[in-house]
């Protein structure tokens, strides 16, 4: 193929570096192809300051998908969590490559882990998910709401009016060589990660298959089973990202292993659920599980009434 390749993604540093990594290993896959990052603003970026909830689920996607249908470019790269748990049927994700690290991570201050902070210290978030399980563990703690990229975060967390805390991806910090800032790791089957957290998602136009052959040899088969039953969770449980639930699943020698949780905003009140068998039935589990916490009451904690999104 002699045409150029063009790989979209968001201008984010965290989102630039994802995009560096896929093009790599694009190019190192096909060496006899040219592949160009080509930069989408998405209204998400354009607008740090609104809760994510009142932006709208999927901001960080349309927006890419909209290049994609109009040929201005020919991949896309997503961070897996940001996506919606269906996609239209003119895309698809033809590749989900190796997740790095899915956990969530506490970044402090003065070194202090979450269970260590004093009473009414405040930690900033962005994401319903994690407000409720940090409500959960203590409830003590004021949350307060950030939004921004990794390095926006951390420079609120810097500044002198800044929270003691915060809660972020560690596959952010990690690709962003920021390692060093991490505190805490939080274990993902109790501080539940979000759907595909960690791992990314190359989508290409559904019937373009020149394309798609290009991008399959970066899949990653486990990660793809673990991702593909999340969503598959998510969408049983028509939860989004602004939403207080997700699935985490972890594939190991032909076993699947799932922790699931839904909670009301305020983490009053957390249902927990789990799941283990084998790999091959890993979409079967994951709506076993979803109807186990609908049947325990999860509907009712994300429906709007409650305020699900925050």
């Amino acid at each position: 193929m002699s045409k150029i390749i063009r790989v979209g993604t968001r201008g984010s540093d965290l989102a630039l570096a994802q995009a560096g990594l896929v093009i790599a290993s694009l190019r190192k896959a096909n060496p006899d192809t040219r592949f160009e990052a080509a930069v989408i603003t998405t209204r998400g970026d354009r607008d740090q300051s609104t809760p994510i909830a009142n932006v709208g689920y999927g901001v960080f996607v349309s927006e890419l998908e909209n290049a994609l249908t109009r040929g201005e470019i020919d991949i896309a790269v997503h961070s897996l969590k940001d996506m919606p748990s269906t996609l239209g049927p003119e895309f698809e994700i033809a590749a989900v490559p190796y997740r790095e690290d899915p956990r969530d991570v506490v970044v402090s201050r003065d070194g202090s882990g979450l269970m260590d902070m004093p009473r009414g210290a405040r930690v900033g978030t962005g994401s319903a998910r994690r407000k409720a399980l940090l409500l959960d563990r203590r409830p003590d703690l004021i949350v307060e709401p950030v939004r921004g990229n990794v390095p926006t975060r951390l420079a609120k967390l810097d500044a002198a009016d800044g929270p003691e805390a915060v809660v972020l991806a560690a596959a952010g910090l990690i690709r962003l060589d920021l390692k060093h800032r991490i505190t805490e790791y939080l274990k993902c089957w109790d501080f539940v990660a979000a759907v595909g957290q960690g791992a990314l998602a190359i989508e290409v136009r559904a019937k373009d298959e020149e394309v798609a052959r290009l991008v399959r040899p970066l899949q990653h088969e486990e990660t793809r089973v673990a991702v593909d039953a999340e969503r598959a969770f998510l969408a049983a449980v028509e939860g989004g990202c602004s939403a207080p639930v997700s699935a985490h699943a972890q594939v190991r020698d032909g076993g699947i292993s799932m922790h699931a949780f839904a909670a009301a905003p305020d983490g009053s009140r957390v249902i927990r659920g789990k799941r283990e068998g084998a790999a091959g039935d890993s979409v079967k589990l994951a709506l076993e599980l979803a109807d186990e916490l609908l049947k325990a009451g999860a509907g009712e904690l994300l429906s709007p009434e409650t305020g699900s999104a925050g």
